[in-house]
Formats: C-alpha cells, structure tokens, sequence
C-alpha cells in the first residue's frame, strides 16, 4: 500500500474517533451543539471522504487494471484535504475571519478536483487515435 494511501486512511479513522467524542459531548450536554459544524465536517470530510479516498486510491486501479495516473497527485491530495479541512475546523472553533475560512474550504474543493482528475484520468482509457 503507498504511503499516501495509508495516510488517508489512518487519518480518516483519526477523524471518526474525534468526531465521535465531539458528538459524545453534544448529546451530553447541549450547550455544545454550536460544535454541529466541527462534528459534521470531521465525519463527513474527515472519516467519510478520507477513507474513500484512501481505499480508492488502493482499489480501483486494481480494479480497472491500470496504474494510478499519478501518485504524486495523490500525495498532494493528501496534503490539500487535510490543511482545508483542519483549517476549516481550527477557523471555525476561534470564530476567526470568513474570507480564511473560505480558503480553506477552497483547499478542500481542490483536493476533491484532484481526486476526481487522478480517478477519471485512471479509469477511463484514451481514445484510440485513427491511423
């Protein structure tokens, strides 16, 4: 398994654990449902998106019997996804400025273009050229 791959899935279960606490608290005690955004974001861009990332990585060009277009995208990815989403986390829980907040957001959106163009890129053959 590549590094990268590994690393979004560690890092995905990493998330599910925080976030679990995080929602612990909220049911706990409701004077902390405004973390709404921090648990939703870690569960779905955190464990969610990371761990589909990372198995995708691993298994579909398995599957389609094609090399990974590029791994350093992947690595890339990696990289983008974590920084948008743990800023967004960080920016949101100290009330910091919108507009650093929608850079990371931003991030995030790169890191899904990423993966959408490495998996496309991957799984879908050229076009044979006419002679």
């Amino acid at each position: 398994m590549d590094r990268f791959v590994k690393s979004f899935i560690v890092l995905s279960i990493i998330y599910l654990g925080i976030a679990s606490i995080i929602g612990v608290v909220m049911l706990g005690d409701p004077s902390y449902l405004g973390l709404k955004f921090i648990h939703s974001h870690l569960m779905m861009l955190g464990w969610v998106s990371m761990m589909i990332y990372g198995v995708g990585y691993h298994i579909l060009p398995r599957f389609s019997g094609r090399p990974l277009k590029s791994n350093r995208i992947g690595e890339i990815q990696l990289w983008t996804a974590n920084i948008g989403l743990i800023g967004m986390v960080v920016l949101y829980t100290i009330d910091s400025s919108k507009p650093l907040l929608i850079l990371f957001g931003l991030m995030e959106v790169l890191s899904i273009v990423l993966f959408v163009y490495n998996m496309l890129a991957t799984l879908l053959p050229k076009q044979d050229q006419p002679q």
